[in-house]
């Protein structure tokens, strides 16, 4: 049986930050919606950005984003299938929360780097 993606909130004091993680919650959706910020990418042109991530993964996560409303699939009529994705205006808005993990992340990587 599937488990459900979204629990159901009950709006306690973090409801809303319960919601937002609940949306991009994946090991690879946040750096997925990172890459879409740069623009209009193809399926094997993230699997090249994201050289840890297998297929199945991949397509899971997209899928999910998009029923979350915070990508567009756009598929074209044409042989072979051309499938694009890009950030909907809701993936848009989360901007700033990407910008700023990647400087949280810039300004702390050192402290999770591998032993040397």
């Amino acid at each position: 049986m599937a488990k459900a993606r979204h629990s159901r909130l009950d709006c306690n004091p973090g409801c809303s930050v319960e919601a937002a993680v609940s949306l991009i919650d994946g090991k690879w959706k946040c750096v997925i919606l990172f890459h879409l910020l740069e623009g209009t990418m193809r399926f094997n042109e993230m699997r090249r950005r994201l050289p840890g991530v297998t297929q199945r993964m991949l397509t899971n996560q997209l899928r999910e984003l998009e029923q979350d409303g915070l990508i567009i699939r756009t598929v074209y009529a044409q042989v072979p299938p051309k499938v694009e994705y890009n950030l909907s205006p809701l993936g848009h808005s989360l901007e700033p929360i990407l910008g700023a993990l990647k400087q949280w992340g810039d300004a702390n990587i050192s402290l999770f780097g591998k032993a040397a």
